[in-house]
């Protein structure tokens, strides 16, 4: 039988690596994408695509190359994103443009793309933060992210209602306060932990439009 094929943005490291990881474990087809094209994983059943979201060419392109592998998608990951004002309070033009380009503007902009590839009942994810989140917002600091992530939240709940007839589920996750590049060393979770987490929120998910924490919802 043919496994069922996942597609992750961002696998080279941390929160993505880890969902490459748990995705080939349990026995699916992983297609995840990187900016070099390339990772530290080696599997048969992975195949490396080379993905730049702030550029509209490199989006095209990989979709050039997936649609010749011949494959559907029952899994949308859309992990990759960056943090580009950590120590910042006061919002700047620069760091929110690129931020958006990345954390929404080519999230999107491969998403819509990928469309066409997703088999009927798949499942689209989008790895938000708690940093999107209206209700938790309690200072200022890194703005634009977080006006990044809100917008990506937004994108999660009119893309739900869009796909509601092709029974394709959509939801945001919070993957928590992980050990990566953009976490730092003082979280909590291993990116290992994160990935189990998200890959169980995943397989379990029966109900669209949603921002999750875990298995609980997490407010808007």
């Amino acid at each position: 039988m043919k496994p069922k094929t996942v597609f992750i943005t961002g696998i080279s490291r941390g929160i993505g690596n880890g969902l490459a990881k748990k995705f080939l474990e349990e026995g699916y087809y992983v297609i995840g994408t990187s900016t070099a094209g390339k990772g530290n994983i080696k599997n048969e059943n992975l195949k490396s695509l080379r993905l730049n979201l702030s550029s509209e060419k490199s989006i095209n392109k990989c979709v050039e190359d997936f649609s010749k592998l011949n494959r559907k998608i029952d899994i949308l990951i859309n992990n990759a994103g960056v943090l580009l004002d950590e120590f910042e309070t006061l919002l700047k033009i620069n760091p929110l443009r690129e931020s958006l380009e990345v954390n929404l503007i080519g999230t999107v902009s491969l998403t819509e793309k990928l469309l066409h590839f997703m088999n009927k009942k798949g499942t689209i994810i989008n790895i938000s933060s708690s940093a999107g989140s209206f209700e938790h917002t309690r200072y200022t600091k890194y703005p634009a992210y977080k006006i990044s992530k809100a917008a990506l939240n937004m994108y999660t709940k009119v893309l739900s209602i869009r796909l509601k007839k092709r029974k394709i589920l959509v939801a945001s996750i919070h993957p928590g306060w992980v050990k990566t590049d953009m976490g730092g060393a003082e979280a909590n979770l291993k990116p290992e932990e994160a990935a189990t987490n998200i890959y169980n929120r995943i397989i379990s998910l029966k109900e669209t439009g949603q921002f999750w924490f875990g298995q609980d919802k997490f407010p808007w």
